[in-house]
């Protein structure tokens, strides 16, 4: 992933963008909580709420393939389709890891 790239497409300074990168990981694992909850609870809402979320924020920083994961568990959601999205869940997950992990490679780079 190359944060320069992705910030230059949004017309960004690398260094504002990885401000934004660090918290759209903060709050993305936060959303991800709340989308687990709610999938335990069985509350399509709440689990379409998280993933709109997710799909937003990952979307206004150019992460495309972390919002069209969170697009479909959205309308999964919504459909009340909860026990299709444990798969999607799980990969949203692996790439905001992913991500942090960056980060503190390309901090320590730095």
């Amino acid at each position: 992933m190359n944060f320069r790239e992705l910030a230059n497409n949004l017309g960004l300074k690398e260094d504002d963008y990885m401000e934004l990168i660090e918290l759209f990981i903060e709050t993305g694992r936060s959303d991800l909580d709340k989308l687990r909850s709610a999938m335990e609870e069985g509350n399509g809402e709440e689990a379409a709420n998280a993933a709109h979320s997710i799909k937003g924020a990952a979307g206004s920083l150019g992460l495309m393939e972390i919002s069209e994961i969170a697009k479909e568990i959205e309308e999964k959601a919504r459909n009340n389709r909860l026990e299709e999205t444990a798969g999607s869940t799980q990969a949203i997950k692996k790439k905001i890891e992913e991500i942090a992990e960056l980060v503190t490679f390309t901090a320590r780079s730095a």
